[in-house]
């Protein structure tokens, strides 16, 4: 087993990570960038080590500094959790050129899976089922038109190198096709240096059901059941869930099944997931694409089948070998996870910047978090604007949909807008609670998306929030210990100092 592994990342997955090393007696190191000094990734590791500058592009991304970090420090082994590098093959043959391993899968089944285009190819040769799809076009190609004769409108343009919605657009008439590809175009070499796109048919109002898998490099692969990912906003989730209320017993072995065979023939290592489209009317699914990672949704896995995840990747990747059987998987109870960000949903979902003035988890039976803030912390411009994950476990759906409900109305956050109402509005719908939505959820209901208070009180709340934000600017940059060790004081949270009116 390892015995220092550098976390390539920052926020709460670096915190959950560093939690597992810890466990394991591993050394955990950390990473961070200037505006992430003294953050809590940095103070529940042993070992930090500063990126200079404040982008992720300087920073989070930047290869050479990455590695050179794990060497300074000694690390044997680095850990690229979720985001930034975690699906890039350069940045994991850069880990094994350099003498260290990568906690993940090889440079080679990576690059190939993270091609939409290769990874459909491999999940043709293992019996999978895909949706139609054109080969990678230009806008004015033959292949685009006799494709969109062929299948009709609408249709979807995606980017080939890529995922999380960007590089995606719906084309509901011939007429924006060629257009609406080359925007798709220049999104994805913006977000990937890769502008290649595809066409692929569309699929009315499917659900988004994504299946975990581990596979050890002695050639045993299992799943760990499913994880419904429907609730989305902008193509990327807000609300996850396990067991999915859409799944049979047999159409959740074939799903596993399907999943299982396709990390096969890519000849996959470690921790993966493969995502699917399910018509729920006629029962068939499709390959949607592989996550060469650990997923942002894995909590609500851990807590059904009582594993750690990260545990597993590591054993894995240090070449033990997988002693879990198919036959071991069995999920207890049932379990939801919300994502709470920084930002606006009801201004488009806008995000959300400032000083975390009041930051009151809820806490109690059937309840975790994994959060990578801190009360009186600063909320940058620099970076995904997720805050932290709430996940709540039940005997039975019905129980863990109340005790989400009832932890975010216990939920305090101030200092910047978070999206909590509009988690709460999700868990008290009639359609949510029955089970009966797909990915079309929030666009099919507009009222979840409309603030349940009027825009005079709102207004009032911004106000008062920026009013704070700027009475506490001098003097009070966290209260959270920084690099130094000193620790210092946040003056709204000493007793007797200064209350909101």
């Amino acid at each position: 087993m390892f015995a220092k592994v550098l976390v390539a990342n920052r926020g709460e997955i670096a915190v959950r990570i560093n939690q597992t090393l810890r466990t394991m007696g591993i050394t955990p190191v950390a990473v961070y960038s200037e505006p992430d000094a003294g953050a809590p990734h940095v103070n529940t590791a042993e070992q930090s080590v500063a990126l200079p500058g404040s982008t992720a592009e300087d920073t989070y991304l930047n290869i050479a500094r990455l590695v050179q970090a794990a060497r300074d420090s000694g690390a044997d082994a680095i850990h690229p959790g979720y985001g930034f590098l975690s699906e890039n093959p350069a940045f994991a043959r850069a880990c094994q050129d350099a003498g260290m391993s990568f906690i993940g899968p090889t440079p080679e089944s990576m690059a190939a899976l993270g091609d939409k285009l290769r990874s459909k190819d491999i999940a043709i040769a293992a019996g999978v089922p895909t949706v139609p799809s054109a080969p990678a076009c230009q806008p004015g190609d033959r292949a685009a038109a006799e494709f969109a004769e062929r299948w009709g409108f609408p249709l979807m343009v995606k980017a080939a190198a890529g995922g999380g919605g960007r590089g995606m657009r719906l084309v509901n008439r011939r007429q924006d096709l060629d257009g609406d590809m080359e925007l798709a175009s220049r999104e994805a070499q913006a977000a990937f240096g890769d502008g290649r796109v595809f066409l692929e048919r569309y699929i009315a109002n499917p659900r988004h059901v994504e299946m975990q898998v581990l596979a050890d490099a002695h050639g045993h692969t299992i799943h760990l059941g499913e994880r419904e990912c429907s609730v989305q906003r902008r193509h990327q989730k807000i609300i996850e869930e396990t067991p999915s209320p859409a799944l049979t017993p047999e159409l959740r072995e074939r799903m596993g099944d399907a999943a299982v065979a396709l990390a096969r023939q890519a000849g996959y290592v470690n921790a993966g997931t493969v995502e699917f489209l399910l018509d729920p009317r006629s029962g068939d699914f499709y390959f949607l694409e592989m996550n060469a990672r650990l997923q942002v949704e894995h909590p609500v896995t851990e807590a059904v089948l009582g594993l750690d995840m990260v545990e597993w990747q590591l054993r894995i990747a240090s070449g033990e070998p997988l002693t879990l059987r198919q036959d071991d998987i069995a999920p207890r109870g049932h379990a939801v996870e919300c994502r709470i960000y920084a930002e606006d949903p009801y201004r488009d979902f806008v995000p959300s910047t400032g000083t975390l003035l009041s930051w009151r988890p809820s806490s109690g039976p059937g309840l975790r978090l994994d959060s990578g803030v801190v009360e009186g912390q600063q909320v940058s411009i620099y970076y995904d604007p997720m805050l932290a994950k709430l996940i709540a476990w039940a005997s039975s759906r019905e129980l863990s949909l109340r005790r989400m409900e009832v932890a975010l109305s216990q939920f305090v956050a101030l200092g910047v807008i978070t999206n909590i109402p509009l988690l709460r509005a999700v868990m008290q719908h009639a359609q949510f609670r029955s089970g009966e939505y797909d990915t079309g959820f929030l666009e099919w209901n507009p009222a979840v998306t409309r603030p349940a208070i009027s825009d005079e009180t709102r207004t009032m709340a911004r106000a008062l929030a920026a009013w704070a934000s700027e009475q506490q600017s001098v003097g009070m940059d966290s209260r959270f210990r920084g690099n130094d060790g000193k620790e210092s004081v946040n003056p709204w949270q000493s007793a007797g100092q200064r209350r909101l009116p």
